[in-house]
């Protein structure tokens, strides 16, 4: 956005602005500052709530680094012709320029989107005084566009540097200069004997005294003396300071570009992260889920190492009982129970296995009709009787066999844990 210069601001809309009172006390500025920010309605300056507080810090440091700047409200119009009241510091910013001090007037307008954005600045030349021409940082209007502006940065830019780095672009080259003194007919009159108010703010409107300062110097504009010494140096001393200047830019942007780099390789590198960490937990589950597996699979294997001591063992005891036999052998026989719980089980499940078939041959009988359904039933009462008594016998003895199999394999156990 391009501005208007202030002199055509002043003439064209004269605007009604507050001044704190003319005082060095400090608390005075403070009051002038909590007053305008916390006014509310149409009266409210245009800045967002939660940036009022930062806004006030920033002035209240600004007057006390350099009391010659003095906050206050006017109004300012933008090119599309809308009018705003605005804060601004208006005063001068010391310089050194060979070696001796002048002072250059200049007013910083705090614009609506302050402090996320940067002021607008301008150098406010008097009428003794001219802006320099092809001055790399201030355009003919007095438009001021330094690097600090350029790059300004929310929240760490503020006034209190802005100032100290106008201070020091000016000195190396200073935007304006005196014209040539002219015959004053009137001795009493001092254009500079005017306290540093606000474009358009000639009266006495501010509610408050003008107090009269000592006329700021400025930088001569000439020839002669130490003036032909300036012309003399200004054109290879102005060239070295655009040359660091530009140098000094092109740094900065480039330490930018790699801190924005940097930054997205942090965050790369912290995405990264992220996901190895959830690799890792997905990882230290797994390895747990598999060392608790292993160790049932350890237990399994000395179950089955019993069981295969056991059977090797009847194996042995039983592989030559059948030598010398003859091949006519007694089914009932064929098999040797080891206990009397064995032989009683063995009982059990042959009675519950024949009344099995007995109960079947018996349907069978009543559905050919070779028997009467009344004698059916009261022998299938029978032999579910004594099939029930068998079964519980049995359940008994497979408590029994099961307890004196867990003892063993207790008794065992010493064998396998090395």
């Amino acid at each position: 956005m391009s501005f208007l210069s202030q002199q055509e601001k002043a003439e064209s809309s004269p605007p009604p602005s507050m001044v704190p009172p003319p005082s060095s006390n400090h608390q005075a500025i403070q009051q002038f500052l909590s007053s305008v920010l916390s006014q509310r309605g149409t009266a409210a300056l245009p800045y967002s709530e939660d940036t009022k507080w930062l806004i006030r810090q920033h002035l209240l440091s600004l007057t006390t680094t350099s009391p010659s700047l003095e906050p206050k409200t006017a109004t300012f119009t933008h090119n599309d012709g809308r009018t705003v009241n605005l804060l601004q510091a208006d005063g001068t910013v010391p310089i050194t320029f060979i070696s001796v001090t002048y002072n250059i007037p200049v007013i910083i307008w705090l614009f609506e989107s302050y402090p996320r954005h940067p002021p607008c600045v301008y150098v406010n030349p008097t009428r003794d005084m001219i802006i320099k021409r092809s001055h790399p940082f201030v355009n003919p209007s007095g438009l001021v566009s330094i690097p600090y502006l350029q790059n300004w940065i929310y929240p760490s830019s503020n006034l209190v540097d802005l100032a100290r780095e106008l201070g020091s672009v000016f000195g190396r080259d200073p935007p304006l200069f005196s014209q040539r003194p002219k015959p004053n007919p009137n001795p009493n009159y001092h254009p500079n004997q005017s306290s540093l108010g606000s474009v358009g703010n000639t009266g006495g409107g501010g509610g408050y005294p003008r107090p009269i300062v000592r006329p700021p110097q400025y930088p001569p504009y000439g020839s002669g003396g130490a003036v032909g010494k300036v012309e003399a140096e200004d054109a290879a001393e102005v060239y070295k300071r655009n040359v660091i200047d530009k140098l000094v830019e092109n740094v900065h942007g480039d330490m930018l570009q790699l801190s924005k780099t940097r930054e997205a390789e942090m965050e790369s590198w912290f995405s990264a992260q992220s996901v190895l960490r959830g690799r890792e937990e997905e990882f230290n589950k797994g390895l747990k889920e598999m060392r608790d597996k292993m160790e049932g699979l350890e237990l399994h294997l000395q179950v089955v190492l019993m069981n295969t001591d056991v059977l090797e063992a009847w194996v042995r005891e039983n592989k030559g009982k059948l030598k010398g036999v003859s091949e006519d052998i007694d089914v009932d026989n064929a098999f040797e129970c080891v206990d009397v719980l064995s032989k009683q089980m063995l009982e059990c499940t042959a009675v519950d296995m024949a009344i099995e078939d007995a109960v079947y041959s018996l349907e069978k009988a009543v559905q050919e009709g070779a028997m009467p359904f009344d004698q059916y039933l009261r022998n299938v009462r029978l032999l579910s009787r004594e099939q029930f008594f068998n079964r519980a016998t049995a359940a008994k003895v497979r408590a029994a066999q099961m307890q004196a199999k867990v003892a063993g394999m207790a008794a065992r156990a010493p064998r396998y844990a090395t």
